[in-house]
């Protein structure tokens, strides 16, 4: 059995394309295979903004913790458990104002813990999560792949290089605002990747 971690970052819900593509992607996964999905929605349950209270919280140790403080390690200690438990992590990550969600940042910074998910070292910083393969739908109104305009992807393959997680799969759906014909030939080639991905992940 395989455990998928889905995190959907789509302010619309689900008629957001990468939403859709993601959930056709764990489709393939099950096609003949048992899998479970743990889904964390950041559209219906945001992630609130990373904040110096939350940072002591995790910087003090468990037993000397309080309440209020137990509450927000909490958030960072879920998270990170959940991505732990996964064989796979899918992640709808649509492009906004050429960034990422502020959502998925927000659940990010919950994710980069010194000593948890990382330490330095004299060699430089090292990742501590055991790799799996992540497999993140990038879905944008115009085309940026491959161009400086494109934050998204240099961001998110160091973010998951940096906490160990080195197979990272990138699956394209581009011009989706560009017309009707430019959308669905995007989303043909996003649907011919995604199947090659998923026969990849599930052999």
């Amino acid at each position: 059995m395989k455990q998928i971690l889905l995190i959907n970052s789509s302010i619309n819900g689900a008629k957001g394309h990468s939403v859709q593509l993601a959930q056709q992607f764990i489709a393939g996964l099950a096609d003949g295979a048992s899998v479970t999905v743990d889904t964390l929605d950041l559209n219906a349950s945001p992630v609130p903004h990373l904040d110096m209270a939350e940072i002591a919280a995790w910087m003090t140790p468990e037993s000397q913790r309080d309440a209020a403080q137990q509450q927000l390690a909490a958030l960072s200690d879920d998270i990170i458990a959940r991505i732990k438990a996964a064989d796979v992590i899918v992640l709808g990550v649509p492009m906004y104002n050429f960034g990422v969600p502020s959502q998925l940042k927000a659940l990010l910074d919950r994710v980069a813990r010194a000593g948890i998910t990382f330490k330095y070292t004299d060699q430089g910083p090292v990742g501590l999560l055991d790799n799996k393969p992540v497999v993140i739908f990038a879905t944008r109104g115009g085309v940026y792949q491959g161009t400086e305009l494109d934050s998204q992807t240099p961001f998110l393959q160091t973010f998951f290089n940096f906490v160990g997680l080195t197979e990272v799969h990138f699956i394209y759906a581009e011009g989706l605002n560009m017309g009707a014909d430019a959308q669905e030939a995007a989303l043909n080639a996003a649907k011919a990747r995604l199947a090659e991905i998923s026969a990849k992940i599930a052999a």
